[in-house]
């Protein structure tokens, strides 16, 4: 069985993500401390990848557990790099 559902906004998340594209610009020319602007661009990116999936790949009509699927291992691998923040800001930086 088939189920409908209304199509989403598509020019809405445009203008999203054009917003978000240049606030991203606007952070790299605001030399900002770099893991702040590390950061912020990271963070960015992650809402960017959100939109796309949540409407163009349609995952707000998939159930719980495709979901949960795919959030579980992003949230280990956002602990993970929290874990590993020490290291890498070694070598970064």
């Amino acid at each position: 069985m088939e189920q409908s559902h209304a199509e989403p906004n598509y020019m809405k998340i445009f203008w999203w993500l054009l917003a978000l594209t240049i606030i991203e610009v606007g952070v790299v020319y605001a030399h900002l401390p770099k893991i702040t602007m590390i950061a912020a661009l990271i963070l960015m990116a992650l809402l960017k990848a959100f939109l796309v999936a949540w409407n163009f790949m349609h995952l707000r009509f998939e159930k719980m557990s495709l979901i949960l699927t795919v959030g579980v291992p992003l949230l280990l691998l956002g602990i993970l790099l929290l874990g590993l923040m020490p290291d890498i800001a070694h070598r970064i930086f």
